[in-house]
């Protein structure tokens, strides 16, 4: 391996700025079958989760949905947002400065969302050059955060072992499942006054830190290495 570390993104609310339109569609649709919910449901409880997850919570509190309503709601729903995201979307703060400062790592992109859309939220904000086609979609894999199974599929994919990965989150959702995965882990908490740093994570408050905190993780991780 040319470098001791491979950085693994998140993409949603990490590199790009896109949960408020994701927030909104969510809410638009969800409320046109009946099932409660506002943009800030999502902000506040349901941040990094599954669409089918929040759509079973949902039902459970307030009745179930016809089943057969639910994947062309989906649809709508993600259509909608892709047209958002393509001239509506701007990068994380910080993120395009980060990105730039570390652009000699290899890096991945690890979400709980379709392929075509981390595609075009990278596009759509300039940001999708550094990762080539290094998308890992839950929706691929087939396992969604926070089972660690992402992160390990993302992984081995990279050709590194998990303990040579750092990943970069925004939810406490990723940060578990990039724990329990045995990664090294960022939680970009942009929320600090309300959510709180999962044990074993490092938190930074905006990804203009992010540089230095690998900067400190490589020279660890060397360190260590030398000694064996």
């Amino acid at each position: 391996m040319a470098h001791p570390l491979c950085l693994l993104f998140d993409c949603d609310g990490t590199l790009v700025d896109s949960e408020p339109l994701l927030a909104d569609e969510m809410a638009t649709a969800l409320n046109a079958v009946g099932l409660p919910f506002q943009a800030t449901d999502y902000i506040g409880e349901f941040r990094g989760a599954r669409f089918r997850r929040i759509v079973a919570e949902l039902e459970s509190r307030h009745g179930s949905v016809d089943p057969k309503v639910l994947e062309p709601l989906e649809t709508s729903m993600r259509a909608n947002l892709d047209r958002r995201l393509a001239t509506e979307l701007i990068p994380i703060e910080g993120a395009t400065e980060a990105l730039a400062a570390l652009s000699t790592f290899p890096m991945g992109v690890v979400s709980n969302g379709p392929e075509n859309k981390i595609r075009t939220s990278l596009v759509a904000t300039g940001l999708d050059t550094l990762f080539g086609d290094h998308l890992f979609s839950a929706y691929t894999a087939n396992c969604w955060k926070p089972d660690p199974c992402l992160y390990l599929h993302a992984a081995q994919r990279m050709g590194y072992s998990p303990h040579h990965c750092l990943a970069i989150e925004d939810s406490v959702v990723g940060v578990k499942a990039a724990l329990d995965a045995g990664m090294l882990v960022v939680h970009l908490n942009r929320f600090p006054d309300a959510e709180i740093t999962p044990e074993g994570a490092i938190m930074i408050t905006s990804m203009f830190q992010l540089p230095s905190v690998v900067a400190r993780l490589t020279r660890d991780l060397d360190a260590r290495t030398a000694m064996h």
